[in-house]
């Protein structure tokens, strides 16, 4: 098996940073990137919500890269990490930590010394009626889209939220050409910059404070038009006040979650922090997490609205990570990698996003749509068959025991866990695996039990972390051997045919 003694995983600004500053300081570093993505997997919006809202993409220029192969970096670009691994309390035989990777032809393993997380955030999103169709997507995905592959097929945009990532979406579609009809929020002001807002409504865009989407109307080619409507105090929906607007796609712009799922499966110590998208690593000022030899930076560290305002943060992270792996290998003095020239600060007095906001948005999507929504469109179980604990319809169950069985009677046992929904309604098991819905389903236990969203365990990970052809998980052909003795395991010597 090949061995490295610094992998980064991730090529964005945190990513490339982190790479560029610890091969200058000798080390032998491989950078790993899942872009360009095949349109196949943007089709099943992993590892973004994409929307099918792509054309054939075509990965752009990334300096960086270049920056990074200069600095003697190895670049694997088109490959994706789905699993890692490590020895703990349920292993112990592997001869070192190691990762599982995989590209278009072939999927394989490596191991490493030091490994820099750095695979940044995803969309939220929550459902409303109308959210399954083509054109409902995730800032993070417009913004891959326009910037790595230009190839966002929208022509007018409604932006879900105003916060700065709602208020920087909307500008960058506009600056690509873009129709921005709306920026639409649930809060009773605009929550981000106020000059950013003033150029936006400047240039046209039109504002709606105190409101929600009822429904996204359209058909086989996507959303044609949004009926929002505006909610009071409570989240409810004010009657007369229905509006209609022109548009083909809706960009959710409510938050960013990090994608901590590698350093969950690695068994980093997590906490939840509502202003930096939920759950994140635990990590110190060298950017180490409860891992000796695993290290984050970037957006998986922690995502908030300081980072749009100021990309930087995410750099300086990156090198402060570098420098701390670096030394950690021995390349560097140890006082040279405590990066105590680098600022890596958070910046939470810049953050507008917050668990609470979320559930506002939950709730008057809820109030002005109904329950009978698709939380998880993988598996298509709605809101009101994760609140009943419903077994999936396509199994056929209709039983007086299922009838009575809810969320209410389960409380009386258990406390709400993710992980039993999971597995008795099968929310959180399709082909983006969770990556639309796990905040949702611990948002709806939260609100149906009466606790804080940070007391609801989230939806563990198994690998594999991305959705494989089996011919890339394991290429090689049966053999002769095993065509020829395909019936003896089907039909033991000590059992007759009949």
């Amino acid at each position: 098996m090949e061995a490295r003694p610094l992998v980064v995983i991730g090529a964005g600004a945190a990513g490339t940073s982190a790479a560029i500053e610890a091969a200058r300081a000798g080390v032998q570093v491989t950078l790993i990137d899942e872009n360009p993505l095949p349109p196949s997997m943007m089709g099943l919006n992993v590892p973004l919500f994409f929307g099918q809202r792509f054309t054939e993409p075509a990965l752009l220029t990334n300096k960086s890269l270049s920056d990074a192969e200069d600095a003697g970096v190895e670049v694997l670009q088109g490959t994706c990490v789905w699993g890692a691994f490590r020895n703990s309390e349920n292993s112990r035989t592997l001869d070192g930590p190691q990762i599982g990777l995989a590209n278009h032809k072939r999927s394989w393993m490596i191991k490493y010394d030091r490994l820099i997380v750095a695979t940044g955030a995803r969309d939220l999103a929550i459902g409303f009626a109308g959210s399954e169709l083509p054109g409902a997507m995730g800032a993070n995905g417009a913004h891959s889209l326009i910037s790595r592959y230009s190839g966002l097929s929208s022509e007018r945009m409604i932006v879900l939220g105003s916060s700065n990532l709602g208020l920087r979406t909307a500008k960058t579609a506009r600056d690509n050409g873009i129709d921005v009809a709306a920026v639409i929020d649930v809060s009773p002001s605009v929550l981000g910059d106020e000059s950013l807002a003033s150029e936006l409504q400047n240039d046209g865009v039109d504002f709606y404070i105190s409101h929600t989407i009822k429904e996204a109307v359209g058909g086989d080619e996507g959303i044609q038009s949004v009926k929002i409507v505006e909610i009071d105090e409570h989240y409810e929906p004010l009657p007369g006040t229905e509006k209609h607007i022109s548009a083909d796609t809706v960009c959710f712009a409510i938050g960013l979650v990090p994608n901590i799922e590698l350093l969950s499966l690695l068994g980093c110590d997590l906490t939840y922090d509502p202003r930096l998208g939920g759950h994140i690593p635990v990590h110190n000022d060298q950017m180490r997490t409860s891992v000796e030899n695993i290290f984050v930076a970037g957006d998986v560290a922690g995502f908030h609205d300081g980072l749009i305002l100021d990309p930087g943060i995410a750099r300086r992270q990156g090198r402060a990570a570098g420098l701390a792996a670096a030394a950690s290998l021995g390349a560097i003095d140890e006082s040279d990698g405590l990066a105590s020239n680098i600022e890596v600060g958070t910046e939470l007095e810049k953050s507008n996003q917050t668990g609470t906001d979320w559930q506002k948005w939950l709730r008057s999507l809820a109030n002005a749509g109904g329950q009978d929504i698709f939380a998880c469109q993988c598996e298509e179980v709605t809101r009101t068959e994760i609140i009943g604990i419903q077994p999936p319809r396509y199994l056929g169950w209709d039983s007086e025991q299922m009838s009575r069985r809810t969320l209410q009677t389960q409380l009386e046992d258990n406390a709400a866990n993710s992980n039993q929904i999971k597995r008795l309604t099968r929310a959180g098991t399709g082909i983006c695996q969770g990556r639309n819905c796990r905040e949702q389903v611990a948002m709806l236990l939260a609100e149906e039990s009466g606790t804080d969203v940070a007391e609801v365990p989230f939806m563990t990970y198994r690998a594999p972390l991305r959705p494989l052809p089996l011919n890339v998980m394991w290429p090689d052909d049966e053999t002769e051997q095993v065509r020829h003795d395909w019936p003896k395991w089907f039909a033991p010597t000590n059992q007759v045919l009949g």
